[in-house]
Parts: C-alpha cells; sequence; structure tokens
C-alpha cells in the first residue's frame, strides 16, 4: 500500500478522535453536577483547543499530504478515505452542535457555541477534496506509433 494510503487512513483516524472528544466533552458538560469537585475548576475553552491541536488540525494536515500526493494520478481509496474523514468530522460536531441547549450557561462561551459550525462548515470542503480525487481521470502516455 502506497504512503498516501496510510496517510489518509491515519487522518480517519484523527478525525474519528476528534469527534469522540468533543462529543465527550460536551457530554460531560451535560451531565456533570453543579457539586462535582471535578467541575469546579473545569472551563471548556483550554480543553477545546487542546482537541483542536491534537486531533482535527493534524489530520486536516495528513488529509492533505495525502491529497498532494496522489493529486496528479488521482486515486479512488485516497479521495474514498478522505471523504469518510469528512463525514465523521460533520457527524461528530453535529451530535455536538445538538447538545449545547442542555449545557449549563456556565459552560457555555463563544467557543463551545461556535467551534462545532466552523467544523460542519469545513467538512464540506474536506469532502470536497475528496471527491475530486475520486472523479479525476488518471493520466495516459500518448502513443507514438512513428
Amino acid at each position: 500500500m502506497a504512503i498516501e494510503k496510510w496517510l489518509a487512513i491515519t487522518s480517519v483516524g484523527l478525525f474519528a478522535m476528534f469527534a469522540g472528544e468533543m462529543i465527550s466533552v460536551y457530554n460531560f458538560m451535560n451531565t456533570v453536577s453543579e457539586d462535582a469537585v471535578v467541575a469546579q475548576g473545569f472551563s471548556p475553552d483550554p480543553k477545546l483547543i487542546q482537541f483542536v491541536s491534537i486531533g482535527v488540525a493534524p489530520a486536516g494536515i495528513l488529509a492533505a499530504v495525502a491529497f498532494i500526493m496522489s493529486r496528479n494520478y488521482g486515486s479512488k481509496q485516497v479521495g474514498s478515505l478522505i471523504i469518510i474523514g469528512g463525514i465523521i468530522l460533520l457527524a461528530g460536531n453535529v451530535v455536538s452542535y445538538s447538545m449545547i441547549d442542555s449545557i449549563r450557561d456556565s459552560y457555555v462561551t463563544d467557543s463551545v457555541k461556535y467551534l462545532p459550525l466552523l467544523f460542519i462548515i469545513l467538512s464540506a470542503p474536506v469532502m470536497g477534496v475528496g471527491a475530486s480525487l475520486i472523479l479525476k481521470r488518471k493520466k495516459h502516455p500518448k502513443k507514438r506509433f512513428f
């Protein structure tokens, strides 16, 4: 298997990890009680920045490198893996965004409200890049008859 396929597989894993992290922190903010010792010093903004820096940023970079490596000849496998990563990113952030209404007001900040929306919007270009790899026709060498 070529290296760009492994990069695309790794990016799918990182997209899934980011979606899981977002869902888990939003679920934590929904279910934690006010008198819990764990929640007394909890601030969601640093956690969200941490999840972006260890999850979706490397996933986007790996997907971009896989795209750059295979853009000249196109690859259905790499393109479909990038599309799957975009779908996972979209689904995870839709679930996270749906939890915002039930979060206590003390945890709702601008990043809690707008970060899922940002990545819902950014999942469309990720899927578009993957679709462009699937639709790319392979270049055939010109035949010289004489």
